[in-house]
């Protein structure tokens, strides 16, 4: 499975559990989980590679312990949410 796809689905699932994902050139400024208002925002820096991208996406769900691995996620994304 390649980092796009991966990305992908962990965008899916961050979705799925309630993030408001942005993806945007965020230059000098970091990418990440954050909460505003009781609403989580994931923003994923669009100039980074995909697999930088996915370990941004990563690590805020992992972080922000408000989601967990659904059945059908695969095996990769699993293990990367350790």
């Amino acid at each position: 499975m390649h980092s796009v796809d991966v990305l992908e689905e962990a965008i899916e699932l961050a979705e799925a559990s309630g993030f408001e994902v942005r993806r945007e050139f965020l230059g000098e400024s970091a990418g990440g989980a954050c909460r505003i208002a009781g609403k989580w925002l994931l923003f994923v820096d669009q100039s980074l590679p995909a697999s930088e991208q996915l370990l941004q996406v990563v690590s805020a769900l992992r972080t922000s312990g408000v989601v967990y691995p659904q059945a059908l996620t695969s095996p990769v994304l699993r293990s990367l949410l350790g």
